[in-house]
Parts: C-alpha cells; sequence; structure tokens
C-alpha cells in the first residue's frame, strides 16, 4: 500500500511543523530564517519525495536542526514541560477510568485523545486540557472497540509503541487500567534518538513508566519520529515477532508500520486522532476523531 507515502499535503505540514518547533526555540529571527532555508534545501522535499514516509523526511528536518544547533535534543525541555503537565492531571484522568461504566473503554478512549500532545497540530498543545474535556464526548467505533478489547483480554504478551512525551502519561494509564482484568506480558517501546516532542527512555524514566511495564528503546539510528521495523535493535524484532498483538500510538508510528504490514504476522491496532486530510480520506472520518484501526488478519 502506498497510502502513507508522501503526499503534497505532508509538505505543507512538515514546514509548518518545523517552524512551529524551531519557533520553540529562543532564536533570533534572524537565525530562524537560516536555519528555515536550510530545511527549504532539503532533499526530502525535492528528490523523490513520494517514495519516502512522512517520519523519514521528519527525520532529515531534525538532523538538519540537531546539528545547526549542536544539540541533539533540542526539544528536552519541552518535553519535561508536557510531560509534567500531564503527569499532574493523572489523578483526574485516572478517576475518569475508575468510575467509567467500562473502565477499558474510558483508558482507550484517553489513550487516542492523549495523542493531541504534538507538534504536529497547529495550534500547538497550549489547550490540551480543553481539547481532552471536549473530545470526551466522541464514541470509539464499537465495532473496532470489541475486537481491540478481546485481542486484549486474549493476549498473553503485548508490544506497545509510544508516541509523545505527555501523550505517555496516558499510555501508562491504559497499562494500569487493562493489568486489572488481565496480566499480559507487555513493554513500552519509545524512541531510540530524540525527535520532535517524542518520549525517549528520558522521557519514561520522569514519569516512571516503567513502574508499570518494561520500557525499551526501539534500536532505530536516527531520530525517526515513527516506527521502522527492519531499523529497529534485534530484541525489538523478535518481541515483534513473538507477540499476540501489537499496540500503536500515533501517527507517525502508523505511516512507516502500515507500509510494513505485510511482513508483520500478528494482530496490530492503531490508535491515533486523525489530524489530516490524507488520513480523514483513508479512515473516511472528521478531523481530530479518535480512531482505532485494527488489522487482525485471522491466522
Amino acid at each position: 500500500a502506498d497510502e502513507m507515502l508522501m503526499q503534497p499535503d505532508c509538505i505543507v505540514c512538515i514546514l509548518r511543523m518545523a517552524l512551529a518547533s524551531i519557533r520553540k526555540l529562543d532564536l533570533t529571527e534572524d537565525h530562524v530564517r537560516r536555519l528555515y532555508e536550510q530545511i527549504l534545501k532539503m532533499d526530502g522535499f525535492r528528490e523523490n519525495a513520494w517514495e519516502r514516509t512522512s517520519p523519514e523526511v521528519i527525520e532529515l528536518v531534525m538532523k538538519t536542526i540537531s546539528s545547526d544547533l549542536n544539540d541533539p535534543d533540542p526539544f528536552y525541555h519541552e518535553k519535561r514541560k508536557l510531560n509534567q503537565a500531564m503527569a499532574a492531571l493523572y489523578p483526574f484522568f485516572e478517576e475518569l477510568v475508575k468510575k467509567a461504566p467500562d473502565p477499558l473503554y474510558m483508558a482507550i478512549k484517553l489513550a487516542i485523545i492523549g495523542n493531541a500532545i504534538d507538534f504536529m497540530l497547529p495550534q500547538g498543545t497550549e489547550d490540551v486540557e480543553n481539547i481532552i474535556h471536549d473530545k470526551l464526548k466522541v464514541k470509539l467505533e464499537d465495532a473496532a472497540y470489541d475486537d481491540l478489547r478481546h485481542a486484549i483480554l486474549d493476549a498473553r504478551q503485548i508490544v506497545y509503541f509510544t508516541d509523545n512525551a505527555g501523550e505517555i502519561v496516558f499510555d501508562k494509564l491504559l497499562v494500569a487500567t487493562l493489568r486489572r482484568f488481565c496480566n499480559p506480558d507487555i513493554v513500552f517501546v519509545v524512541r531510540n534518538w530524540p525527535t520532535l516532542n517524542d518520549a525517549t527512555l528520558s522521557e519514561a524514566q520522569q514519569i516512571e513508566l516503567g513502574k508499570t511495564a518494561p520500557v525499551l528503546a526501539n534500536g532505530i539510528d536516527g531520530p525517526l519520529p515513527g516506527t521502522i521495523l527492519r531499523r529497529c535493535s534485534k530484541e525489538i524484532r523478535e518481541r515483534v515477532n513473538q507477540a499476540d498483538l501489537i499496540i500503536s500510538k500515533g501517527g507517525g508510528n502508523f505511516d512507516c508500520l502500515e507500509e510494513e504490514l505485510p511482513q508483520i504476522n500478528t494482530k496490530v491496532s492503531f490508535l491515533l486522532l486523525s489530524k489530516c486530510e490524507p488520513y480523514n480520506l483513508f479512515f473516511n472520518t472528521d478531523l481530530y476523531q479518535p480512531i482505532i484501526a485494527n488489522y487482525f488478519s485471522e491466522g
């Protein structure tokens, strides 16, 4: 499937995201222009753009930003802030889950809504709390939720690919919640290299994610804001092969893993918000709707 390779929409989106993230870095306007100029000249927008996934182009953007600033983790403080803000709200979210008629449903819904904490969003993360309150009214697709719930309850081994800092607070809550109903062998996988506001081992430690389940870095050599299994460590690939279920958070993981689905012979459930026109078309949904996309072939 080529649906999730770069589309013209992606170029506009990546350039907007690049600008918004550079502006968070407290640089002079002159520096912003020089850095942006380097990004505009990148091959990713000119040569063979349509043969890559969007995360692979963002990887090039991140390399450009990091090398210009001589900083491997330019958004470190931003990520700390997101984690702190969401961790402070954890008791509130936990209460919502505990009081819910179906706690697992609520925990999955919150985990998907948590995907709003993203640099790719035009308005940034200022009003995350409002977004979350607003989105709580939205319903998940019943059939997709039921399939996922059964897959979780049946699974002996789950690999959970995380996405952003802040968002991982909701992933922690989801895994803590599903442990009340079943006790699979579960691992979280985070980014190996810092990229955008994605979670690495450092952000996982900050919110003590490891107290809920072991946390592994994906082993990918580069600031890729997604998961390409053939670039992951042998350990991650083996765990994926042995798993009964893969839970994959966010758009970057979806863009990459969707391309590799033919090679993955286990159940994969993608949890994300539909954040762009290509997604709206692909999933046949409206903007910012929660998505559960299950790829569960019998076998």
